[in-house]
């Protein structure tokens, strides 16, 4: 007897997850303007104007402050460009970042 062929796949069940959350920190430190600060925060994490006032005030008085909570990539990514600016404006401006 021939086997017989159909075209109805077996399902294969996989179980997706959520991809983990990491929270990018922003440091103070001595040097860094807070205008500077607050044009990183608008320009590379999309804060707007006074989100970021608010935020730059945070990390003045509580030595540092989370900016946002992202996949891993992304949260690299943001990091990196804000370094990149900092260092090319010559500012030793810290970012981390922590899982959640």
């Amino acid at each position: 007897m021939a086997q017989e062929q159909s075209n109805v796949k077996d399902r294969q069940h996989s179980s997706l997850k959520v991809p983990r959350k990491y929270t990018v920190f922003i440091h103070n430190d001595d040097f860094t303007t807070m205008e500077f600060v607050v044009g990183v925060l608008t320009s590379v994490f999309h804060k707007t104007l006074e989100e970021a006032e608010r935020l730059m005030l945070q990390v003045h008085h509580s030595e540092k402050a989370p900016v946002g909570s992202y996949s891993y990539d992304v949260a690299m990514t943001k990091v990196s460009k804000a370094t990149e600016m900092a260092r090319a404006e010559g500012f030793p401006l810290r970012l981390t970042i922590v899982a959640e």
